[in-house]
């Protein structure tokens, strides 16, 4: 790798960072609105290399890693992390899905301007979720990558202690060719996070619902014909490091099943089977949560994952973090362990502002009259993080509801809320906004 490629690199700061020409953000620049043009031109070159090499080797696309000749498939350009670098150069990060159902994340390289971007260094960096390296950056200014192995725990995306940043929350609604009813979480302080909003811009009529265990929720009346399709809302906030904790909680209403997570016989089955000779909820706690390390792959492909359904995760073995967490659920409150489960997102921990790659969740079981955070998705990510995600969630977490199956009134007409992170949009049936998550960290 040459000079000039290692100064350009860094995965988690360039992606997400538009520079100026001389590699430094002008202070009080809109990047917001310099970006969406270049983001739209990067993810127009990205897609046409993509679709051009796709179309020469028979409808797949090729790449070698390692000794593996492999055909590939697009299943989404990560908008989040395309960035200019500065004249000429961009970053593309994309999914691509092989024969046999794994899902690389390729790091792209590209030179050029708008239409006639060529890509010129092309990397594999995830399988499954799971890096092949970390970037670091060197003293000189460059970067570098580290193997896994040995990268720290925050290039791995670990904050300890403390963190405070400003989190935007962003969704843009379709054309408001109906009365559309929109419900979105409004997150709230509680031991481990301090939270201050600091201003919430919405259309329609707004009414705040204080739901008990699961946080705020903000239920909008948009009427047919308004113009204003943005919902932002800021928030300051003030994160710790969450261990094991004791609260006052009744625990018994976390050993009931959730529409998606049942307490089934084959789930008792599974518990009883991973569970033979272990004794003491801590110890058996632990032994599910590796179970379902080694059960599950972390992957979004296909159709059924991200629902957060036990059954699902339990049968095809793969998805995301709702659905690593909702099999442990199942078998925890299987076995007798209460658990339950929160949503939100997690706070990039290598750079200090830009977008966040959608929600995350994590869950917690109870055992010794304490509540213990897991982050099982993570810990399959990361596997020297496995031991830390078993009681710790990092600082770098900002929570935004927490709960499954949620009753409000009004209700939406689907029913009870499976979990709520995006808004639920409903507008002559249930449509999908354009949601947009980013930070900026507070020194």
């Amino acid at each position: 790798m040459n000079a000039s490629t290692a100064r350009i690199l860094g995965y988690a700061i360039l992606a997400v960072s538009v520079l100026a020409a001389g590699g430094c953000r002008r202070e009080g620049a809109d990047v917001s609105k310099r970006s969406t043009i270049v983001t739209r031109d990067i993810s127009a070159g990205i897609e046409k290399h993509i679709a051009d090499k796709t179309r020469l080797g028979g409808g797949y696309f090729p790449l070698d890693f390692g000794t593996n000749h492999m055909r590939l498939k697009l299943v989404r350009v990560h908008t989040e992390y395309l960035a200019n670098l500065g004249p000429r150069r961009h970053f593309a990060c994309v999914d691509l899905v092989d024969t046999k159902g794994d899902v690389y994340d390729v790091d792209f390289f590209l030179s050029g301007g708008r239409g006639n971007m060529v890509v010129t260094e092309t990397t594999v960096h995830k399988m499954n979720g799971q890096p092949y390296y970390a970037w670091k950056q060197k003293p000189d200014g460059g970067w570098g990558r580290v193997p896994p192995d040995k990268a720290s725990q925050e290039l791995l995306g670990v904050k300890r202690g403390s963190d405070r940043f400003e989190f935007i929350y962003r969704a843009e609604l379709p054309e408001i060719t109906h009365d559309t009813r929109v419900w979105l979480p409004i997150a709230v302080s509680d031991r481990f996070q301090t939270v201050e909003v600091l201003s919430i811009h919405v259309p329609g009529v707004r009414t705040m619902i204080e739901k008990s265990g699961t946080g705020k929720i903000l239920f909008l009346a948009i009427p047919r014909g308004e113009t204003n399709r943005i919902i932002e809302i800021r928030y300051h906030v003030l994160r710790a490091e969450k261990s094991a904790y004791a609260d006052a909680t009744d625990i018994a209403q976390y050993l009931k099943p959730d529409r998606l997570v049942p307490i089934t016989g084959e789930f008792k089955r599974t518990a009883k089977e991973v569970l033979a000779g272990k004794n003491g909820d801590l110890v058996r706690a632990r032994a599910l949560y590796d179970h379902v390390i080694e059960r599950m792959r972390y992957m979004k492909y296909g159709t059924g994952w991200g629902k957060g359904d036990a059954v699902y995760a339990c049968d095809v073995r793969t998805g995301n973090c709702t659905d690593f967490h909702a099999y442990f659920i199942a078998l925890s409150r299987a076995a007798g362990i209460p658990a339950r489960f929160a949503i939100g997102a997690a706070i990039p921990s290598e750079r200090n502002d830009g977008g966040i790659d959608g929600y995350h969740c994590w869950a917690e079981f109870h055992a010794e009259g304490k509540w213990w955070p897991v982050d099982i998705s993570e810990a399959d990510k990361y596997s020297s993080l496995a031991t830390y995600y078993f009681g710790h969630h990092p600082a770098n977490r900002f929570e935004l509801s927490r709960g499954r199956d949620i009753i409000v009134s009004p209700l939406p007409a689907s029913g009870p809320i499976n979990f709520l992170a995006y808004p639920i949009v409903e507008m002559n049936g249930t449509v999908r906004p354009r949601v947009e998550f980013s930070f900026i960290r507070k020194r």
